[in-house]
């Protein structure tokens, strides 16, 4: 089996599953017990997604064999800048690739769409992001904002 990354809308039906997966994975390790349904809709409602498509972002859906595993998305932030978020792939397809070429994929959506560094925030008890991101070239820097759940920051100069 193989991954494949490409675009596509945030909200086409992959995406859509992909985002609300991952909003129930990382709620329930946050607290410490299984997302409610409502609480993955309340979390969904409004989440900025919206900005993840040109001009002002993109997303990206990994594949593994074809099924969708994975995604990942990009927010321009201004001066050739953007954020990395909603990293993620499905516990099956983990330890496959599929983080790395994520990433790789949304870097080449990034310089082709100008942008020179890319940034992002995550939490403490999200090991494994802060290991692949790490792994992939991306470095420790001061915080940048103050995010209620920005604990670590990390950049990556393309």
């Amino acid at each position: 089996m193989t991954w494949t990354a490409s675009p596509e809308p945030f909200d086409s039906p992959d995406a859509a599953l992909l985002r609300r997966d991952y909003y129930d994975e990382v709620a329930s390790r946050y607290w410490g017990r299984p997302a409610s349904s409502r609480e993955i809709d309340d979390g969904l409602t409004d989440d900025g997604a919206g900005l993840l498509a040109p001009p002002t972002g993109q997303f990206v859906v990994g594949r593994h064999g074809g099924r969708p595993a994975g995604c990942a998305g990009l927010l321009l932030v201004g001066s050739g800048t953007a954020e990395l978020t909603r990293v993620f792939v499905r516990p099956a397809f983990r330890s496959t690739g599929g983080g790395g070429l994520l990433l790789a994929a949304v870097e080449h959506e990034a310089r082709t769409l100008g942008v020179a560094r890319i940034r992002l925030d995550t939490r403490h008890d999200l090991v494994e992001a802060r290991a692949l991101y790490t792994k992939h070239g991306y470095t420790q820097v001061p915080a940048f904002n103050q995010g209620p759940y920005a604990e670590h920051w990390y950049a990556k100069e393309l």
